[in-house]
């Protein structure tokens, strides 16, 4: 299930998951003073409370904490949910920023970060989330190989009308691909085109969003939708149609 975002003309709300509480209130300080309605727990236990209580539109999820982590938080919340999820990660951790990625999360930050940097992403998954909303497609359904994407709601349903749940990540990607059916794609251009030119994730990053978005549309082993193009990027081989509604 999605879960109702703020009011119109709102502020963003956003749940801050993070134990060590000097961190917690140096990121709710931050997000305030930035125009953001922002709060924090501490475990997941307090997470799912508020959640039960509350809406938010986006959460920032510490991969480490104590008791439930943020990976299995993340995987729980992604079963369910397509709140932007970002992930904040020790410095060179590479397999932590992957496997959040792996198991749902729309982004990360590494600790200790710059706060430039989290404005820019967290603003960036606000925009992206929000997109489809205003966008001036909003009554076009994209149809391929019998899947439909409703630009307006953000869904996503495969041939048997049954909904498929992605994350902000991977539907952008989906949408990029969608509307540049037979063309080669370079990871540039796809983080481009996904990111609408804020800070995002590593090139590797893509590749994984990429490969969760296969996961759920691909009819078969190998890939027949979205093929990589050596040392050039990817390609989306489908005839997309654009209907409007």
């Amino acid at each position: 299930m999605s879960q109702q975002a703020s009011l119109p003309g709102s502020a963003a709300r956003i749940l801050v998951v993070e134990d060590d509480p000097e961190i917690a209130n140096m990121l709710v300080t931050l997000l305030s003073g930035a125009g953001f309605d922002a709060t924090f727990v501490i475990s997941g236990w307090e997470l799912d409370q508020q959640l039960s209580e509350t809406s938010f539109d986006l959460i920032i999820l510490d991969a480490m904490l104590p008791g439930e982590d943020g990976f299995s938080i993340c995987k729980r919340l992604r079963a369910s949910m397509t709140i932007p999820i970002l992930m904040l990660t020790a410095l060179g951790e590479d397999i932590d920023r992957i496997l959040g990625i792996e198991l749902g999360a729309d982004d990360y930050v590494t600790k200790p970060f710059n706060s430039r940097e989290l404005f820019a992403r967290v603003k960036g998954l606000l925009r992206r989330a929000d997109y489809g909303k205003h966008s001036p497609d909003e009554t076009v359904t994209l149809v391929f190989s019998g899947w439909r994407i409703d630009l307006a709601k953000r869904q996503v349903r495969d041939p048997e009308g049954v909904e498929v749940s992605m994350t902000t990540a991977e539907l952008d990607i989906l949408i990029a691909f969608c509307n540049n059916p037979g063309k080669v794609m370079t990871r540039k251009q796809i983080l481009a085109l996904t990111h609408a030119g804020s800070a995002g994730p590593v090139h590797r990053s893509i590749d994984v969003h990429i490969s969760r978005v296969r996961q759920k549309i691909e009819p078969g082993q190998e890939p027949s939708f979205i093929k990589t193009v050596r040392l050039g990027g990817y390609i989306f081989t489908p005839k997309v149609e654009k209907l409007s509604c």
